[in-house]
């Protein structure tokens, strides 16, 4: 606890553990954590496993009604920390204040934490991990020797320095939306001018009321992860969810929401406006059967708006390359890496040499 007595930034908070049902290996005496693979409890050590018990009848994965929510604040924990005594050894870990499941590095046990405070609500419903630590490292190895811009040597020398299985919340948004717009649809026309043809679009002005329901709009709610890397790992299969238990995030970290149901929402509207003015667009197309769509402007009531709080699964790890660090994601459901990687330069300038030879080329073969 010394390293932090300084430290006005670090607010040290006491939090107690759940009870994981039946932590302990009954052959050996290890802790067993969730096994992505099986889908049930696995004890690393002596590969004792258990199946996970079937969910209530009650505990079914509801929408529930945004309007009525209480508990919308985003909130920033970044700084703050937590001391976590371990039941089994008895030894006191500091951890983020965001993590809501750990392991303790003394002894190896699991701690859960409560989900839920007084000021925040428990996530819904869980993606469970699918993909192994293994798997997750094969399918960084196909996807970095796949990147056409990567130095062979960087290909040779990556390896993930340690992956960490981690779960991630997200908020899903469902809304019935009614769009009012107005735009000008262009109709194009083939006409001669001399001896070329040339295209002249006639506009005329269009409007009306488009209508869309919106499900599952996804929001990562962690303002600690890197959203652009873990957008590339995307999507999730939602329709794979489990009810929340802590045994199904036994043996990984479980990330707390820090973007707020309300600040969420803000930021669902703005990727659902995007989908809108596509969908939209080609609404005119097809409704007035013309050929371009120009001054495109809508607005958008929503209602019936509904969200989800989940909890979905990376592998987060990094690699180095002359003296860089690279960090990159795995899906743990469906494997899809998504990160960065070295270019080569000379790579990039050779491609874009090559591109050019072919074009003259073919130029000069249809000249």
């Amino acid at each position: 606890m010394s390293d932090f007595d300084g430290n006005q930034e670090q607010q040290i908070m006491a939090e107690i553990t759940e009870d994981v049902t039946n932590k302990k290996c009954p052959n050996c005496g290890a802790t067993v954590v969730f096994d992505p693979e099986s889908g049930g409890m696995l004890c690393e050590f002596c590969g004792y496993k258990t199946e996970l018990p079937k969910p209530d009848a009650g505990s079914s994965i509801c929408e529930l009604d945004f309007e009525s929510a209480t508990q919308t604040a985003s909130f920033e924990w970044g700084a703050q920390k937590k001391a976590v005594v371990c039941k089994q050894c008895g030894a006191e870990t500091i951890y983020d204040a965001l993590e809501t499941a750990a392991v303790c590095p003394f002894c190896g046990s699991t701690s859960v934490m409560p989900a839920a405070s007084n000021d925040s609500m428990a996530p819904g419903a869980v993606v469970p991990f699918a993909i192994s630590k293994e798997k997750a490292g094969e399918k960084f190895t196909s996807w970095i020797k796949g990147k056409l811009f990567t130095p062979s040597k960087a290909k040779k020398s990556a390896r993930p320095e340690s992956f960490q299985g981690v779960y991630l919340p997200y908020w899903t948004y469902d809304a019935q939306t009614t769009s009012s717009f107005s735009a000008r649809a262009g109709y194009e026309k083939r006409v001669k001018r001399g001896d070329q043809y040339v295209t002249e679009v006639t506009w005329r002005p269009v409007s009306g009321v488009y209508q869309e329901f919106i499900d599952d709009e996804t929001v990562m709610a962690s303002k600690k992860s890197e959203n652009s890397i873990v957008k590339k790992c995307e999507p999730f299969d939602l329709t794979k969810l489990v009810p929340y238990s802590p045994q199904v995030v036994a043996g990984f970290i479980a990330e707390r929401y820090s973007v707020g149901l309300k600040e969420g929402w803000d930021m669902a509207q703005v990727s659902i406006k995007k989908k809108l003015q596509s969908n939209i667009n080609q609404y005119i197309r097809r409704n007035w059967r013309c050929d371009r769509v120009d001054s495109l402007r809508f607005s958008t009531l929503y209602s019936n708006i509904t969200y989800k709080y989940l909890l979905v699964p990376v592998w987060i790890s990094s690699f180095k390359f002359n003296d860089k660090v690279y960090q990159f994601v795995v899906n743990g459901q469906t494997g899809k890496v998504g990160g960065s990687a070295p270019i080569s330069i000379l790579r990039v300038l050779a491609a874009i040499g090559i591109g050019i030879l072919v074009i003259a080329l073919l130029y000069n073969l249809t000249h």
